[in-house]
């Protein structure tokens, strides 16, 4: 994988979080705001296409915004169907309940039958015009992979956010670090450290270079952020980290 360098090309950032909205207010809150931070710099967004908590809230505020063709959403099978499952829901942001509501009512078992067999993976049952595009995958890899590629795609100042989430926030974070540190991509990865949220994850890296299990030259393949409104600023402001490897993957 390599930078996408078109000039033309709007930017896009691929944001890995919660798909719930946590205790404290203040990751909706960043959601929101990094929405707006988004469309003010002219960004498109692919993310998990989860409707609820902090992936809802991030991707209904752009969509309000910029529109649904600024967003795309990109979730395995399994999970669109346990994300129209009541019973696993946690509470999220009204926006996000009241699209769940209209999904509900739209999902219907010929749709889930598509849905298992592949015949439908461009999905029209999470409301577009609310979140976006929805494009349903087999698998996490594949959604991963297909992330980095959309990225990849991108115009210059793309890159990988964080924002608040669990494991499989740090999962793909962690995933896309590493891909970094390979030399797979040389796409910007940005950690946003809400309230000292990560703060153990960023602990954790020093300590792995005292214990010389991270070289100093790979200490920030991962930039931290505390504030949404420095999100833009720091993909564009990104350096590659002399610690990566230069390893040949055109094979792979």
């Amino acid at each position: 994988m390599s930078q996408g360098s078109e000039g033309s090309q709007r930017p896009v950032v691929c944001v890995f979080c919660a798909s719930s909205p946590g205790k404290n207010p203040i990751h909706l809150e960043s959601a929101r705001t990094l929405g707006e931070a988004l469309h003010e710099a002219g960004y498109n967004l692919v993310y998990g296409g989860g409707t609820m908590g902090i992936m809802g809230e991030l991707a209904s505020t752009l969509v309000s915004l910029s529109g649904p063709k600024s967003v795309q959403g990109i979730i395995p099978r399994a999970l669109i169907k346990s994300e129209l499952d009541p019973s696993t829901r946690s509470s999220t942001s009204q926006k996000g309940t009241e699209g769940m509501r209209k999904a509900e009512r739209t999902m219907s078992e010929q749709q889930l039958q598509r849905i298992d067999s592949n015949e439908d993976p461009d999905s029209k049952i999470v409301p577009e015009s609310e979140f976006g595009a929805t494009r349903i995958v087999p698998d996490m890899h594949t959604r991963k992979s297909m992330m980095a590629r959309t990225v990849e795609a991108g115009g210059p100042g793309s890159g990988f956010v964080a924002l608040a989430g669990g494991y499989g926030t740090i999962e793909e974070v962690m995933e896309m670090v590493t891909w970094n540190q390979l030399g797979i991509h040389k796409i910007p990865i940005v950690l946003v450290n809400i309230d000292g949220y990560w703060n153990g994850l960023l602990d954790w890296v020093r300590n792995s270079i005292r214990e010389g299990f991270v070289s100093e030259g790979a200490a920030n393949i991962l930039v931290e952020v505390k504030r949404t409104d420095e999100v833009v600023q720091a993909l564009r402001d990104y350096q590659l980290a002399p610690g990566r490897y230069k390893l040949d993957w055109s094979l792979e």
